[in-house]
């Protein structure tokens, strides 16, 4: 009889735990899903390719500020990265295969594993769907992490089912690189709808970038020039 007891209690916890987990999986799909309608819905999840160019201004000090253009491109898994400044301009290009930076053996970490592009893969095979991390559980989000391993942490704007910002950890070189988005302005394109002003932070550990981004220029769909993922410099 104990036994059977025992059997018995261990079938119900299970079963709650079971029961749990479903629950969560599917409150997270369902919010998921409420943002991505949010962003444009299946115009969002088809949309093929984007171009996104505009301004910058970027610091390391309150009082030490300089302007920058930058422009990024996306094709299916293709991208372009590109910021002009005056002091180091950088430029990362995947073309499908392979992944060219300027600075000779820097790169960044894949730009469509990381932030806004990671959204609309939701759904897709290898691409997880979690709850957000213990520190961050009482506001309302989920991560996202890419099949290799990235993530990006997204929190929502309640009353509009948007993101309002986004974090990511991740390593360049040896270095831990922390980076948070926080979103001010939405911009409508073909009924997709994108970030079109957004400030951005880069702590390195030894000392913290600020960025405030500017889209001036956002194409949705348009067609794109295999050329512009040339790995020549």
């Amino acid at each position: 009889m104990r036994l059977i007891l025992a059997i018995l209690i261990l079938f119900s916890l299970n079963l709650v735990t079971f029961t749990q987990n479903v629950k969560q999986t599917s409150d997270l799909t369902s919010l998921a899903d409420r943002v991505i309608r949010a962003h444009g819905g299946e115009k969002f999840r088809k949309m093929q390719s984007l171009i996104i160019r505009g301004t910058a201004e970027v610091s390391g000090s309150p009082t030490a500020t300089f302007p920058a253009t930058f422009q990024m491109i996306f094709s299916g898994d293709k991208y372009l990265l590109e910021v002009n400044n005056p002091f180091q301009p950088f430029k990362q290009v995947y073309d499908g295969r392979q992944t060219y930076s300027s600075i000779g053996n820097f790169t960044l970490p894949p730009i469509n594993r990381l932030g806004f592009p990671l959204l609309q893969r939701v759904g897709e095979n290898g691409f997880v769907l979690s709850e957000l991390p213990e520190k961050e559980k009482k506001k309302v989000g989920f991560r996202i992490t890419s099949p290799e391993g990235y993530h990006t942490d997204f929190f929502i704007d309640e009353k509009t089912g948007r993101v309002k910002s986004y974090k990511a950890t991740y390593l360049v070189g040896n270095r831990t690189v922390t980076t948070a988005v926080e979103i001010d302005k939405f911009r409508e394109i073909e009924g997709v709808v994108l970030p079109e002003r957004y400030f951005q932070r880069f702590d390195l550990g030894s000392f913290t970038i600020y960025s405030d981004f500017r889209a001036k220029e956002i194409l949705v769909n348009s067609n794109i020039d295999d050329k512009i993922f040339s790995m020549a410099p």
